[in-house]
């Protein structure tokens, strides 16, 4: 299921995302996530918790879900 994420900022880190929406807590627990699940950014698999995403990227989180950036 895909999850829209809402920004007013120009872009959000992937780290900020994660936490936003609840799959982590912590920054160190997003260098965990990043470092033992696949998460792809628009089909690439990432592992950089600062990198920054846009209005239109999508997120794939495994076993956790799909989110999509939107421009609030």
């Amino acid at each position: 299921m895909e999850e829209k994420i809402r920004i007013e900022t120009p872009y959000i880190a992937l780290g900020q995302l994660l936490k936003e929406v609840g799959v982590a807590d912590t920054g160190g627990m997003v260098k965990i996530i990043l470092a033992e699940y696949n998460v792809y950014v628009n089909d690439e698999h990432e592992v950089r918790r600062g990198r920054k995403l846009y209005p239109g990227d999508r997120v794939e989180v495994e076993d956790t879900g799909t989110f999509i950036v939107e421009e609030a």
